[in-house]
């Protein structure tokens, strides 16, 4: 299967009712499980190198990485530079041979962030690449509160920029740890009833798995960014497996260990998003 971009996945998840999840990396062990799952699932998979997984690896390497498991799997996969924060933060990772960006101005001023992003549109679809842009601010656990998407200025937003999917902020947090957090159903309502463009709920983790799977199916959320919950099982995959002996060093038998819970975990997360 080759590298698709994220409007070849989201499309089809509109019409027909599901979500594809947006999985955040960190390095090689985890991006390799999480392709396997979709395998196991038969479901796309988006790969996604945000800001922290690009401080650790470099994007030519992480592009390199994304696009030979999406050659070599047997299901699509989208390789997508999530948070991308300038012009040349979303070049670079075009040129690195993402299949799609994520321009992030969601702390600008609106008029400033539909420009901004309406550019890297421009930039991106000329290279036939897809490009996701943000309209609300979305905050972090213990850190900068959420701002609520605008419904009219979601459909402007929308309208001006041309974004090929549109993250919105819906009462989901980043980095949350439980799923006690609750999606406001009436402002995605609201938004869905003023724009057609696929909706992506970053901060997925924080989200009841069966409000999760309910919206994937019934309304236009077309994709879930999970990353916490996934990397909370990496963790303690990895935690035992450094226990367990304490005179093991051997980092690529150790790091082995955490394969297959990583798996199961995503392949969960993956069940929750089809279509029933």
């Amino acid at each position: 299967m080759t590298l698709v971009t994220l409007k070849d996945v989201l499309q089809p998840a509109l019409e027909q009712g599901y979500a594809v999840a947006g999985l955040v990396t960190l390095g090689w062990e985890d991006m390799r499980a999480y392709v396997a799952a979709a395998e196991a699932e038969g479901c796309p998979v988006i790969l996604q190198a945000g800001p922290s997984c690009r401080e650790h690896t470099p994007l030519p390497i992480l592009g390199k990485m994304f696009c030979h498991l999406a050659q070599e799997a047997s299901v699509p996969v989208v390789a997508h530079l999530d948070h991308g924060y300038s012009y040349e933060d979303c070049q670079q990772a075009i040129d690195c041979g993402f299949s799609s960006v994520m321009f992030d101005g969601s702390r600008k001023a609106l008029i400033q962030n539909i420009e901004e992003t309406a550019a890297i549109v421009a930039m991106a679809h000329g290279a036939g690449v897809s490009c996701e842009g943000e309209i609300g601010f979305v905050g972090y656990s213990g850190g900068e509160t959420s701002a609520g998407t605008d419904p009219v200025e979601a459909a402007q937003f929308a309208r001006e920029t041309g974004v090929d999917a549109m993250a919105i902020s819906v009462g989901n947090v980043h980095l949350q740890q439980d799923r006690e957090g609750r999606l406001d159903e009436a402002r995605i309502r609201a938004i869905e009833a003023v724009t057609d463009v696929p909706l992506v709920i970053h901060g997925g983790s924080g989200v009841p798995l069966e409000q999760r799977g309910h919206l994937a199916r019934t309304s236009r959320i077309c994709k879930y960014n999970i990353g916490t919950e996934l990397r909370m099982v990496f963790g303690q995959a990895l935690r035992q497996a450094v226990n367990a002996d304490p005179e093991r060093f051997d980092r690529v038998q150790i790091l082995s260990e955490t394969h297959e819970p990583l798996v199961q975990a995503t392949r969960n997360v993956l069940r929750g998003l089809k279509p029933v």
